[in-house]
């Protein structure tokens, strides 16, 4: 069933008042686990997007909420959805068979409500890195390219590459969308792992963005003008990779 949704209003949030179109839906995990998911249906969509939250907050979060209202509003559908652990309203991350078997499931559960869309997947930090795993360890079904919102490379304070590793087993497009401020993620460390995905791999930096996309106000950017950044640059991406695919047929 179709519902009307208002879009919280917060910091996160654009400054034009809308309701999005959505429905809730469950998935079935494995036997005896199931979780919530949202489904934000574009106009006109173009592409769908299957997005994963971070660690320390679920899929009604805010920024997750702003993010799927921005992306509607540029022609891309969003399929959002609770890690288990969430959902059970504990603090652990699942470990990463439990978080890649949710995100399995969300992109076949994707791919049923829109069909003839190009899937994409990805999402902000912890949801991102187990996409990406996900991806290396067997291929998502369908998916054409991954988007980071805000990948986390390393550890605060404990600058290293080991966790991008898994990233040249990964033979679809990349997006890493990094804020230059990222504790997580610091800009040298990253360009190397960039310079080791090669073509597969694009890079857009936000100026004086955090980890959670924050700007400081002196930036004289607003965190509204933050999040419309990020949807423009991950729409415009989907649309330039669904181009290329169809061109190299």
């Amino acid at each position: 069933m179709w519902i009307l949704l208002p879009v919280a209003f917060s910091r996160h949030t654009p400054s034009m008042k809308s309701h999005a179109r959505v429905k809730r839906l469950n998935l079935s995990i494995e036997p005896g686990t199931r979780v919530s998911a949202v489904y934000q249906k574009a106009h006109d969509a173009s592409a769908l997007l299957v997005l994963a939250h971070g660690a320390g907050a679920g899929m009604l979060h805010p920024f997750m909420t702003s993010v799927a209202e921005l992306l509607a509003e540029r022609g891309v559908s969003t399929l959002r959805f609770q890690f288990p652990y969430m959902e059970a309203g504990s603090k652990r991350p699942d470990r990463p068979a439990t978080a890649h078997a949710a995100i399995r499931a969300a992109v076949q559960k994707a791919a049923k409500l829109a069909p003839a869309l190009p899937l994409f997947a990805g999402g902000k930090s912890f949801g991102g890195r187990m996409t990406s795993q996900a991806q290396a360890l067997d291929p998502l079904p369908g998916i054409r390219g991954l988007v980071f919102l805000g990948f986390p490379l390393h550890p605060s304070g404990k600058p290293s590459v080991e966790r991008a590793a898994h990233l040249l087993d990964i033979h679809i497009p990349q997006l890493f969308i990094q804020g230059t401020r990222d504790a997580l993620a610091e800009p040298a460390l990253l360009r190397k792992v960039m310079k080791r995905l090669g073509k597969r791999a694009t890079y857009r930096p936000v100026v004086q963005a955090d980890h959670s996309f924050a700007v400081l106000v002196r930036s004289g950017r607003t965190n509204q003008e933050i999040l419309a950044e990020l949807a423009e640059v991950s729409s415009e991406w989907m649309r330039a990779v669904t181009s290329d695919s169809r061109r190299s047929r």
